[in-house]
């Protein structure tokens, strides 16, 4: 637990202050989306499911934050699998980790290969691997450590509409910035996917014509 000093989108990162010492955490898309939408701003107070991981080849310490132990045993899972270690996982993890692991038990490979940086062979080889083993969090009903189901239903709004900008060919961390761009254009809160999308591409269209 400790202090938020920054925020940073690309990548999503926080630096965290904790008994006067600072520590740079990074976070995956849907962790960030979640804490987004809470409050996540420089000052606030916040507590962490932390992955550390340190090698002698990578001495600088890796620090992978979770709001949820679930959502950090299945990271842990997800980094056995050969040629993906700690710092793709992070980037991958762009949709909550109960879509991907029920992807994962149906041999879903054309979801897995939505997330970044994981091809067809990738995405064969997290299936071989964990397959039987997820089915657990598959189970998983994500959500927020809050009882407001307005809450909820942001998160799950501005996931889809992630998704589907990231089904469009757009990177994660731009698609993640146009849903937010959107979210702070919009004056009344965008209440579908739907709207989201029209709004970042109305925004795209006048880019353009001002270029």
């Amino acid at each position: 637990m400790g202090e938020i000093r920054n925020v940073r989108l690309d990548p999503c990162t926080l630096v965290i202050v904790s008994a006067g010492v600072g520590y740079e955490v990074t976070l995956p898309v849907f962790v960030y989306e979640s804490l987004n939408i809470d409050g996540l701003k420089p000052g606030k107070h916040i507590e962490l499911e932390i992955y550390y991981h340190v090698t002698e080849r990578q001495p600088k310490p890796v620090l992978v934050g979770f709001r949820h132990p679930a959502e950090r045993n299945f990271f842990e899972q997800l980094i056995e699998v050969e040629g993906i270690g700690p710092t793709k996982a992070a980037s991958a993890l762009v949709f909550p980790v109960s879509t991907i692991a029920a992807a994962i038990e149906m041999e879903d490979l054309s979801v897995l290969q939505q997330l970044p940086g994981i091809g067809n062979r990738a995405a064969q080889k997290i299936v071989a691997t964990l397959k039987g083993k997820v089915s657990e969090t598959a189970l998983l009903k994500d959500r927020l450590d809050v009882d407001s189901d307005n809450l909820s239903g942001q998160i799950s709004v501005r996931t889809e509409a992630i998704e589907a900008l990231l089904t469009l060919g757009y990177r994660s961390n731009e698609a993640m910035s146009k849903v937010e761009g959107a979210f702070d254009t919009i004056s009344d809160e965008p209440e579908t996917v739907e709207d989201i999308l029209r709004e970042v591409f109305k925004s795209q269209i006048n880019h353009n014509d001002k270029s």
